[in-house]
Order: structure tokens, then sequence, then C-alpha cells
């Protein structure tokens, strides 16, 4: 199995006070948005610009409607997991709708639950089935903000745009990634593949989606300087 390094953030260990704030905090507060998440999604990501680079990750998702879903995505699930970047999931229908240059920055997720990289830890095949079936049909646009996997102990540089594996021709995931989440889950993605066979495909994935896949480029995002908006007296 894979050995995870912890990569601990520079800075000194929470004080008394500050673990109190948090309890009362979390007593007396409603934190709404935050409980609205209900489901966590194991998979796996390839940065856009670098298909070698491929990382194991954690999505708490929560419903903004039956069309679109919002993530909030971690480099692990347990209680020291980075928070890693955000995924936005649309239905085909949503999806059809945006302009074609938007619709590059977009993956679909068909490939990545017929092959069963796509798994909700510890929840029975049978009552997901209902819900993979849907999400097949869906896309995702994730964008990366610390990248935990070449060892940044902070969240440094702009954002890179992540793939879904899409298979032997384009985004492949290490055996070893899949082997060391199956050990630490007790599953195996083989069989979960075999037993989502009879999963319909999508009758039409756009091809503007997987863009990494259909044209072999991906995307990288540079920051450079910019006159300021003054929309008020600047002081």
């Amino acid at each position: 199995m894979e050995k995870r390094e912890e990569q601990v953030p520079p800075g000194k260990a929470m004080s008394m006070e500050q673990h109190m704030l948090d309890k009362g905090a979390q007593m007396m507060q409603s934190l709404t948005p935050i409980k609205q998440m209900s489901q966590h999604v194991c998979t796996f990501a390839l940065y856009s610009h670098d298909l070698s680079r491929q990382i194991e990750t954690h999505h708490y998702v929560s419903r903004l409607n039956q069309d679109v879903l919002q993530c909030a995505v971690y480099d692990s699930d347990n209680a020291h997991g980075r928070l890693i970047g955000v995924e936005y999931i649309v239905s085909d229908t949503i999806f059809e709708s945006l302009p074609p240059d938007e619709q590059k920055l977009w993956h679909s997720h068909a490939y990545e639950i017929k092959s069963g990289l796509w798994i909700n830890p510890r929840i029975p095949e049978m009552v997901v089935k209902p819900e993979l079936k849907n999400l097949a049909k869906t896309y995702g646009k994730f964008w990366c903000t610390w990248q935990t996997d070449r060892g940044d102990k902070l969240p440094v540089g702009p954002p890179s745009l992540m793939m879904s594996p899409q298979g032997a021709s384009m985004g492949l995931v290490r055996p070893d990634l899949v082997a060391a989440r199956d050990a630490r889950y007790n599953i195996s993605t083989g069989a979960m593949k075999s037993g989502r066979a009879e999963l319909a495909e999508p009758e039409w994935i756009n091809p503007q989606a997987d863009y990494w896949k259909q044209h072999g480029k991906g995307f990288v995002v540079d920051v450079e300087p910019v006159e300021m908006k003054k929309m008020a007296p600047f002081p």
C-alpha cells in the first residue's frame, strides 16, 4: 500500500483558546451550507496539462438542485485532509446550454463511473446504483488550488484545471493508486466495474467536453497584473 506522507503546513499548533472557540462556535452557529454536504465520493483526477500527475480525491457533495451539485475537494478523508479545490457538477441539459469555449473546461463522468473509479466509500453498491445512473450523464469542472501531490505545504500559485480519467488512450489511472485505495477501503475496483456493466452509456457525450482527449491540449492559468477598475474612490 502506498504510504501517504503528511505535509504539515507551517504554523503553530492551535491553542486551548482556539479549540474552545471552535467548539463553542459549532454549538452556537448554524454552519448551514456545510451541513448540506450529504455525500462523500472518492475518485481520481489528472492535471489537464500533465497527465503523469494523478491524484486521489475526496469530494464532499451538496446539491443545489437536481441539475447542479457542488463539491469541496480534499486530498484525504482523515481529520487532517487539506481542502485542495472545488468541483462543480451539472446535468447534460445544463451543460448543453453553456458556450462552446466554456464547455472545453469541463469533463464527462461516464468512464469514471463505469470503470469503478468513482466510489461512495462504505455505501453498498445497490444503494448508489440509481445515483450512478444519473451521474454518468453529468459533466464536471474541477479547479485544484493546492497541489499537495508535489509537496506544497501551502496553496501557492494559480489554480490548475483537472480532468477525469478517460481510459487507456488518455488518462489511465496508475494501478498503484487504485490498489492503495482498494486496500484502504477493502474493495475491488475491478469487481465494481463488472457490477456496473449494465449501467447504460450516455446516448451523447458532447465532444467539446474532455477537450484534452479530443485535441491533446490542456489548459493552464497564468497570473498577470492588470489595471484596477475603480468603482469607488480609492483611498
